[in-house]
Formats: structure tokens, sequence, C-alpha cells
């Protein structure tokens, strides 16, 4: 029998919206901007939405993210979702190929395949795109510090089915310095990382025109506890210093500027939300114009991938997430994202069943087909409330962006901390408010359930995928002893050593990355991220747990049927 909920209880009359910002009763007409700030649909500065037909000419891509266990396996996913309407594949890579290393390092031993999909190879990277048309489906790929090296891949992929370089869509994610304030999957000290950031850039605008270089990436910083004008700001000063470096190499910030892409989350704070989008639709476009003096409209467009947000997601109660999915992907549309991904209601538990995924995948159908809110440009354009929220979220952004610009910028702030120690004050406050019964979590904090059970279908990754894995990385790789920092690379004739001079002595291109991989055959690896790592100075260092070090090296030692060190 479920928990009785509160009898009558009194109606929770926010003053404030969830990131803290002040929310009035009622608004009215004195609450809009000037009609210049608004705008019109494709008009500078873009409030109400990139295109002049919005959603009217053609819907935003349907990208669902997606990846776990074995290359095989998450084809199979990649199949099935194509199969039931997705209009785009986003691929969610394990740990140890974020963070460049093949799934036999002792260091990778319990990770193979858990959040992600192992790509060890140039083999692994075909059979993750077997049967895929890539000159007709776009492709994302989740991917940071070895970012370089996994385009590499997918390009060679292409060029062995004798697809143009030309004719591949998608992004990489290439947005390396959030992960030193969000996720921690980083290799290299900030400014060296910026390096290979600029080097992508470079290949992608004269090799794959049509591939996004960098996907400048809000998401982490607000899953990591920020509100929403921090997630808008700290976005905007990362991109602020790719933008300089790039200009710095010798780039045109009116040319790549057109190629630039973002990466939201959407949380539960509905007219907030919507607002968010509108207000750094705005405010990018006067940042382009007006501080980096770039004239092309088309660069001056803040165009997003939106996911709906992963720590709203409740384990109690699972089904309430489908509920927590719908409004916020409803939101994301009502603020116009270019494309978007729908989480499934078992994702605060495990990864999404097939189940999951195609519910959450039907949601997106169901708001595009039956809501009707695609057949009118930005509905809520001229709302009082969501024009007051778009006007207060696009200022308090600027003014904390303007305080890390006055510092000295984000590669500073990020140095010294400052970022993360905002990111871990609000994370914490949010979660007191919730303690204390002032934040108000569906069957968390009220009305839970007494006898709450887990559902018995949740995805578990077979631990044989793992041993399967690492059998087939130790059978590809020329002599014994696992790949994570070793030298042999691939066919193409070059080594550790003479892969890093060729990286750091190349003017700002990717040719040697992409010459190994095409001449290296299957033994090309995310591995390669280490031939950069410098003797000292390097941020991900052996890690600090030594007791944890131990643990996964017996694992990886059991898993590869060899004797761990003592």
């Amino acid at each position: 029998m479920g928990k009785r909920a509160d009898a009558d209880p009194p109606p929770v009359v926010a003053a404030h919206t969830a990131s803290g910002l002040p929310r009035e009763p009622v608004y009215g007409p004195d609450a809009l901007p000037p009609p210049d700030a608004i705008g019109k649909p494709g008009e500078y500065p873009f409030t109400r939405g990139l295109h002049p037909d919005g959603y009217r000419r053609k819907l935003w891509t349907m990208r669902q993210y997606a990846g776990f266990g074995t290359a095989a396996e998450s084809n199979r996913r990649y199949r099935y979702l194509l199969e039931r309407g997705t209009t785009g594949l986003s691929v969610a890579f394990d740990l140890p190929t974020q963070i460049g290393y093949d799934s036999d390092d002792p260091h990778a031993a319990g990770e193979v395949g858990r959040v992600g999909v192992a790509i060890d190879s140039l083999e692994d990277m075909e059979t993750l795109l077997d049967g895929i048309p890539l000159d007709r489906v776009s492709t994302s790929m989740t991917i940071n510090a070895t970012a370089a090296i996994l385009l590499a891949l997918y390009v060679a992929v292409a060029r062995r089915r004798g697809t143009p370089e030309g004719a591949l869509s998608g992004t990489v994610q290439n947005d390396v310095l959030k992960e030193y304030v969000a996720r921690g999957t980083y290799i290299h000290p900030p400014a060296p990382s910026l390096r290979l950031v600029t080097d992508v850039i470079a290949y992608c605008a004269e090799k794959v025109p049509r591939f996004n270089p960098i996907s400048i990436s809000g998401y982490h910083i607000r899953e990591a506890g920020a509100t929403a004008p921090q997630e808008i700001a700290f976005t905007f000063a990362h991109a602020l210093e790719y933008v300089r470096a790039a200009r710095a190499a010798g780039l045109d910030p009116g040319r790549f500027g057109e190629r630039l892409s973002f990466f939201f989350a959407c949380h539960s704070d509905f007219v907030e939300e919507v607002a968010k989008f509108r207000a750094a639709r705005r405010l990018w476009a006067r940042l382009m114009k007006e501080r980096l003096g770039v004239d092309n409209p088309r660069a001056q467009q803040l165009r997003f991938h939106v996911q709906t947000g992963g720590v709203t997601l409740t384990a109690q109660q699972p089904d309430n997430n489908v509920v927590r999915v719908a409004l916020q992907a409803l939101a994301a549309v009502l603020g116009g994202a270019q494309s978007l991904h729908t989480n499934g209601k078992d994702e605060a538990l495990a990864l999404p069943t097939e189940d999951s995924a195609r519910l959450a995948l039907r949601t997106q159908q169901v708001i595009a087909h039956e809501s009707g809110v695609a057949d009118t440009v930005d509905p809520l354009g001229g709302s009082y409330a969501v024009e007051a929220a778009t006007d207060l979220l696009e200022r308090e952004s600027l003014a904390i962006l303007d305080r890390i610009e006055d510092r000295g910028g984000a590669l500073r702030a990020i140095e010294k901390g400052e970022i993360q120690r905002a990111i871990q004050e609000s994370a914490y406050r949010f979660q007191r408010e919730v303690e204390a019964g002032e934040r108000i979590i569906v069957g968390v904090n009220r009305f839970e359930e007494e006898e709450a059970t887990a559902p018995a279908d949740i995805l578990r990754i077979d631990p044989e995928l793992e041993r399967a894995q690492i059998a087939r990385v130790r059978g590809r790789q020329p002599g014994a002893g696992h790949g994570g920092r070793g030298d042999g690379l691939g066919h193409g004739g070059g080594d550790r050593e003479s892969l890093a001079r060729g990286i750091r002595g190349t003017p700002r291109d990717a040719g040697p990355v992409m010459a190994e991989v095409s001449g290296g055959g299957t033994h090309a690896s995310p591995r390669w991220a280490f031939a950069l790592r410098p003797p000292t100075g390097s941020l991900a260092a052996t890690p600090p747990n030594p007791p944890l070090a131990r643990r996964r090296a017996a694992r990886a030692a059991e898993l590869c049927g060899r004797p761990s060190a003592p």
C-alpha cells in the first residue's frame, strides 16, 4: 500500500525560479523589453529563433544518445533507434576511451563498456558504424580529450567505404575546458589542450566542412550543479576562449563561427528553461558581433543541442521521470533547439533498456506531430512572463561572464578554481534546499511510497563483454602487455615519439593523427593521446587512490588471465 500523501497540503508558491532568480506573481506589458531586443525569427539578435520558418520547414533532429558494451552491441541499438524514427545518432563512449586507455589497461578494469561503447581500434569503429550510411545520417560524438583520434577513426571508416569527407555531417564535442570544471575526463593541462581543440577546428574547416568541430557544453556544467545563468555564462566564457585561440592560430571566426555548436541541459522549471534558450541565443549573437567583431550573421547564430536533465531523474518512482522528460523536451522545443535527446525513465538506475529508449524517442515524436507547437514559430514569444525571464537571464548571465572576463578569462578562472567553486556552491545550496523540504522533488521528499521497489527490467552490462573486448585488444596488438600507454602505434610507420613530434611540429592541423589512422589499420587507438603527454605536468597522472588502483589492477589481471602485481 502506498504512503498517504499529506492531506490537502498548502500550495507551495515559489517566489524564486529554480536558479534563485526573482519571480513575480503577475507580469504585464511593462515587463516587455524593447521590440528590437525581441526582434523577428531569423533576424539578429535571433531571440525568436534562427529561421523565419522555425520548425515548419524542418523539425529538430531527434538525436538519441546511446552506446554501451562492445561496438557490435551499440551498433544493434543504433539500428534499432534508426528503424524507429531517430534522425541522428549520438555516440556515448566508455570512460577508458574518453581518457585514452585501451580496454586491457589496468586502469580500465570494471569500466569497459559500462557508460558507453569501448573503441580500441579502427576495426571497432567500423563495427560500430556497420550498415549506417554516413553520408545520410548525422553523427554526434561525445568525446573531448581524445576527440582528434575518434574523429580520425570516423573519417577513416568513411574513406574505406569511399564516402567523401565533404559528405560527412555531425558533431564532435571537443570541449575540453568544461572537463576541468564539470566532468574530469581530461588528460593534458588546460592551455596545451586548446592547441588540440584548434587543430580539430582547422582540420574540419578544410576537410570536413559539414562537421561541427566543437560542441561547447553547458550541459555538464548544469548537471554538476550550476544555475541556469551560470550555465550560460560559463559556457560562453569557454566559447570565447576557443574563438580567441582559433583566431590566434590564424582561423577566421567569421568562417569557422558558422560551425560552432553548443550543448545545453533542460531542467524542469518550464518558463525559466524556455527563457534560458532565448536569452542564450540573443547574448551569443551580441557577443560575436559586438565583442568579437564578427559580421557574418550565420556565425552570430547560436546553434545548440539539448538533452533533458539527467540529474533531475529519480531512482524513486522512476515512472515519474516520463513526465519530467516530457516537460523538459517541450521546453527545449519551445526554446528553439536544433536537436534534442530525451532521457529514458530508468537512467537514474542504469543505461536505458530498449523499451525506455523507444518511449523517450516517442516522447519527441508526440511533441513534434501531435502537440501543434511546431506549427507556429516561437509560440511563446511576446509572453510577458517569458520575455521578462529572457531579459533577466541575459542580464544575470552577462554579469557573471563579465566578472570572468575582467579577471582574465575562463582559462585563468579554471586554473584558479573559481568556476569550479561557483558550481560547487550552487550544488550545495540546491541539495540543502531539497533536504530542508524547501524544494520539492516528487517521490523523494514529498509524495513518497512506503514500498518503493526498483524495476526488475533494467539494462545490465554482461561482464563477459569486457573480457571479450580485452581479448580482442590483446589479440590485435603486436607483442604482449596492455596497450594503455604502449609505444607501438599503428602500421603507419610511426612510434609514440615520432607521432608526438609530428603533431607538435605540424602547423595547426590533425594531419599526423589522420595519416597514422589511415596507414595503421586496426591498431589505431585512443591511447595515442598519451603520445602527447609531457613527461611532467599532466593533470591525468596515476590515480591518487592507490588502494583503488590496486583493486582495478587486480580486476584487470583476472579478466586478462594473468597474475596481478602485489
